[in-house]
């Protein structure tokens, strides 16, 4: 998800690490924070990877920043990574925001459908936060306020969620792709 993230910022404009680590820490909320022992490490692979390259400039008061670009092949990794969503950025709510945050970066309606196909299809199964052996429980089959609460509003996000997976799919097909 960080490395996502890191090459979704990235491929809209150079950054430094500051200002990354600002807006990935937007992007995940109060959820992730990003502490700089995670993000740089994971910009040190990125860049030993070919995906980014590292620029010193002066800095405005002191020392100088290193500003992070994404080099081609970095872009191309980005679209491959957004085309080919593991299982887990497709079921993991924060993972799956990761890759809705960058998928326009995907040239090709038909590629962005087909990962929206997969979380769709995903959502469409029954599930449940709470089972009674291999059976999902619904919300009205509690009797704890707090885990009915936990039921009710994830169905309701899922609920909103599924209606924008439908809308945005049926507005993907209409355009002919």
């Amino acid at each position: 998800m960080l490395e996502l993230a890191i090459l979704g910022f990235l491929y809209d404009a150079p950054l430094h690490g500051y200002l990354l680590r600002k807006q990935i820490a937007a992007l995940t909320g109060h959820v992730r924070p990003v502490p700089e022992s995670t993000l740089y490490p994971a910009i040190k692979r990125l860049e030993k990877a070919g995906l980014l390259a590292r620029a010193t400039e002066p800095g405005s008061v002191a020392a100088p920043r290193h500003v992070l670009t994404l080099t081609e092949e970095g872009r191309r990794e980005l679209r491959r990574r957004l085309a080919e969503p593991a299982q887990r950025d497709i079921t993991d709510e924060n993972r799956w925001f990761t890759v809705l945050a960058f998928l326009r970066h995907l040239d090709d309606p038909r590629a962005q459908a087909a990962v929206l196909r997969r979380r769709l299809a995903f959502l469409e199964e029954p599930a449940s936060f709470f089972y009674d052996g291999d059976r999902p429980l619904r919300a009205e089959e509690l009797g704890d306020p707090f885990r009915r609460g936990i039921l009710t509003i994830a169905r309701a996000t899922s609920r909103a969620e599924l209606t924008w997976l439908r809308d945005t799919l049926a507005s993907l097909d209409d355009t002919g792709h």
